[in-house]
């Protein structure tokens, strides 16, 4: 038996916005949230600390998941240090930066998901959770309208769920199930945390969580 904590919970992308959320409210005695962050160190370590505050445990660990040796390292960590982990959430994603070259959207929402599930699964015990966040605007894309300039990071979101999509035997024969959670734009980030939160933590996972307005889902492009 280990002492501590007995959920061993992973949010990338963690330092802020909707991961930061999510970290939060994952504040448990019985469960360790490590928060993952790319520069933000000391967000990161804020929001660590708000979770050890609640009664939580928590802590962080920097890594650019678009960078292989990057989220090889991280997933390394996780093993040596805790030797599992039971969720990962797959929140981080990006591609509007200035500056970002052309495949960085593909690099980290579509091939950095898929090569973070890829090392975790190993690490994972029966019934362990994956958790990949997205928009409504990039999970029914290319068949509704995206708001201007958003197409690329849309696109590369969708490439993201169906890569994991295409790793569906691996994580059935580990006994990992793999959750998608799409939201409106128009959610507030407790919302939008609640649910993924509630995705992890449901005792029979569905393939996928709706989340917000339906009139999105309702209407055509």
């Amino acid at each position: 038996m280990h002492n501590g904590p007995t959920r061993i919970v992973l949010v990338t992308g963690g330092s802020r916005g909707i991961g930061a959320e999510v970290a939060r409210q994952f504040a448990d005695p019985d469960t360790h949230v490590i928060v993952n962050y790319r520069e933000k160190a000391s967000r990161a370590n804020t929001i660590a600390a708000a979770i050890r505050d609640a009664g939580g445990h928590a802590s962080t660990m920097g890594a650019d998941i678009s960078n292989d040796v990057d989220a090889t390292a991280m997933i390394d960590s996780v093993r040596s240090r805790f030797g599992r982990l039971d969720a990962l959430i797959l929140n981080a994603s990006g591609g509007l930066e200035l500056g970002a070259d052309p495949g960085y959207a593909m690099r980290l929402n579509r091939d950095a998901q898929r090569h973070l599930a890829q090392l975790a699964v190993p690490l994972m015990p029966a019934d362990g959770r994956i958790v990949f966040v997205t928009s409504h605007q990039a999970h029914f894309f290319p068949n509704k309208a995206v708001p201007k300039g958003y197409s690329a990071v849309a696109a590369s979101k969708r490439a993201g769920e169906t890569a994991l999509y295409g790793m569906r035997s691996v994580f059935s024969r580990a006994g990992v199930h793999l959750t998608v959670v799409s939201g409106d734009m128009m959610l507030t980030v407790n919302e939008f945390a609640a649910a993924i939160v509630s995705a992890t933590d449901s005792p029979s996972p569905q393939g996928i969580v709706y989340v917000g307005g339906a009139d999105y889902l309702m209407t055509a492009a």
